[in-house]
């Protein structure tokens, strides 16, 4: 074994000392602080539109008529003869007389007043024609089946959420039709009675739109959806915006 003398050489530093002094050191160094936690994720935000209302005010369980292939739809005011459409135009004079009191629609009742005593006899005409044909249909007892379709065209008629629409409409048609003569009414009826036909077309296409809208509608949003902890569900306002905010 080797001794070397401390004046006749350099020192040893062994392991340990360095050790020593790395600890040493690293107790004098700065604390580190770590950086803080980020912050939580905002919540998300869930908007439930609102739900599809019928048109006009009209019941959810509403029937309405399919439409054809040209996009018509079955009615008591189609495939029908002259005759029967000047019976069933002055059925919708009769209804809205009875029905439009708005005072726009005043002079309604004036014009049904005047549209039968101008036109009493061909009125009374095509009452006899519109006989006939039930008559030919269903033989001796037309009578109840005659009274049943008047019945129905009646309740068209009068189907409650067309009715500011309707009145419209036959308020227009009555003034075309002060100016016609008797021998020309026939013809007036046939161009005249779709006219107001299209009231209840366009009704009908929007409450079936209503109910495309309500099957979409409840698919996502009728049965209660499992959401995170975390989401805020808002309804939204008929007016596209949400009936409350998240709280900040």
């Amino acid at each position: 074994m080797f001794r070397f003398s401390r004046l006749s050489g350099p020192a040893i530093v062994t392991g340990g000392t360095v050790a020593v002094l790395t600890v040493a050191l690293a107790s004098c160094a700065p604390k580190v602080v770590p950086p803080p936690p980020p912050p939580p994720p905002p919540p998300k935000v869930v908007i439930i539109p609102p739900k599809p209302m019928p048109p006009n005010g009209a019941s959810n369980n509403l029937a309405f008529p399919a439409a054809d292939a040209n996009g018509l739809r079955e009615s008591v005011n189609r495939n029908i003869s002259p005759s029967q459409m000047l019976w069933n135009l002055r059925s919708a004079y009769n209804v809205a007389a009875l029905n439009c009191n708005e005072p726009k629609h005043a002079n309604i009742l004036v014009r049904y007043r005047a549209f039968l005593k101008n036109h009493a006899r061909t009125l009374t005409a095509a009452n006899k024609k519109v006989d006939e044909e039930f008559r030919k249909k269903y033989g001796a007892r037309f009578t109840a089946p005659r009274e049943q379709y008047m019945t129905a065209v009646y309740n068209h008629f009068a189907l409650p959420p067309t009715l500011p629409h309707f009145c419209d409409a036959v308020l227009a048609v009555s003034e075309d039709g002060d100016a016609v003569k008797s021998a020309d009414l026939e013809a007036f009826a046939v161009r005249s009675l779709p006219n107001i036909e299209v009231v209840f077309d366009d009704f009908y296409r929007r409450y079936e739109q209503y109910r495309i809208d309500l099957a979409a509608w409840q698919a996502q949003y009728g049965q209660p959806v499992a959401q995170p902890a975390s989401a805020v569900v808002l309804p939204a306002t008929a007016g596209g915006g949400t009936g409350t905010s998240p709280k900040k």
